[in-house]
């Protein structure tokens, strides 16, 4: 087991500091810092956020990285990574990291994986090795290996359109999978915390059956999972309204793998606290730029001689110290500069994005600055 190191004494704890309606501000408190909600989760699949060195993404405010599970454990290998002190001390970063447990990784292999009651079975989509990751070797991994701080249960994700009959066999798996991780993670580890995930696909009973299963079984904090696999923002947003209805206030909510700026407004607005998405670094290394006033694409020709940063205002030096045109440069001369600097700026208007919102929640103005950007984006209140 390893033995993870860098730990103060205190335990996992959530408050709730404000409310404006149905969005809140508040902190969750882990021994390895304090995570200020609502939070954006930088994504560090393996090890790494893409494009970004660990003082690039500490600059941009961020209070907690993710990693996956299902890439650590092909590459360097859970094993390996213990013996290298977990996955702190293997990238340098010292603040709180979350993992996702692999189980959407594993549901994106289609054809190269095959589930059963005991797992999943897969092939490596790196050198076509067999796997088996079973809720019992997903918590080994994540608290033992690669010494999480926020350990997700393995569930199932089951494809958008998939029939109710189908939602309710993969939910009824993933509850009997969360009970099995919350048993092999035991009940005695102070410093690391377990979030179960709500599943049900689109349909509101399954989400109610599935929430309520988790609340029996008990954890630190809930996840909502299976969202955002092409249902599309409002089907999305029905969905958090009547999930929400039937997960505890005092836990931390979490929506994994979300999204758009207008995702992070929406939801914060009806009480989610977590996100995560690889968003913002795969937009910066396309060229894509998201501002207060939408996205843009730095490689238009539009921007060659626009002298102008793309965020003056901004405390991240790739959002001021640099214009446009030397951007567009970048890109057209196809230099890696180009893609680190968009990916830190990106990183930077999220965080920035998640300050400026719970600013407004703790001055109850959040209903006048929501509509003040779905009016600057072009978009209406839902």
């Amino acid at each position: 087991m390893l033995n993870v190191e860098g730990f103060n004494t205190m335990s996992f704890a959530f408050s709730c500091h404000a409310h404006d309606g149905r969005a809140r501000t508040g902190a969750l408190t882990t021994p390895r810092g304090t995570i200020r909600t609502p939070a954006f989760m930088p994504v560090g699949t393996a090890a790494s956020v893409k494009a970004m060195s660990v003082e690039q993404v500490k600059s941009t405010g961020a209070d907690i990285l993710l990693g996956n599970t299902y890439h650590l454990m092909l590459r360097p290998g859970g094993e390996r990574l213990a013996r290298l002190g977990g996955l702190h001390s293997f990238m340098g970063w010292d603040k709180p990291i979350l993992t996702d447990s692999g189980g959407f990784q594993v549901w994106s292999l289609a054809g190269l994986r095959q589930l059963s009651e005991a797992g999943v079975e897969f092939r490596s989509h790196i050198d076509g090795s067999k796997h088996m990751l079973t809720p019992e070797r997903s918590i080994e991994l994540q608290a033992d290996m690669i010494g999480s701080d926020i350990v997700m249960q393995l569930d199932e994700c089951i494809s958008f359109g998939s029939s109710h009959e189908e939602a309710l066999v993969s939910l009824e798996l993933s509850a009997r999978w969360a009970q099995r991780s919350k048993d092999a993670f035991g009940g005695t580890r102070e410093k690391q915390a377990l979030f179960g995930i709500v599943q049900g696909s689109i349909f509101p009973d399954l989400r109610a059956r599935s929430a309520h299963a988790l609340h029996s079984i008990g954890f630190e904090g809930y996840a909502i999972g299976g969202l955002a696999v092409g249902e599309g923002h409002q089907l999305m947003c029905d969905i958090l309204d009547v999930t929400l209805e039937h997960i505890v206030e005092d836990k931390p909510r979490y929506l994994m793998g979300v999204g758009k700026p207008i995702d992070l407004l929406e939801a914060v607005a009806r009480g989610i606290d977590m996100f995560d998405c690889v968003l913002p670094t795969r937009a910066g290394r396309h060229g894509q730029a998201w501002t207060w006033d939408g996205p843009i694409n730095i490689k238009n020709a539009k921007f060659a001689e626009d002298n102008t940063p793309l965020d003056a205002a901004s405390s991240c030096p790739a959002s001021y110290q640099y214009s446009k045109a030397y951007l567009h440069h970048l890109f057209k001369a196809e230099e890696i500069l180009g893609q680190t600097l968009l990916s830190w700026h990106n990183l930077g208007f999220y965080q920035d994005l998640m300050s400026h919102l719970r600013v407004a929640i703790e001055n109850h103005q959040f209903k006048e600055v929501r509509a003040s950007l779905l009016d600057r984006w072009g978009l209406k209140t839902n």
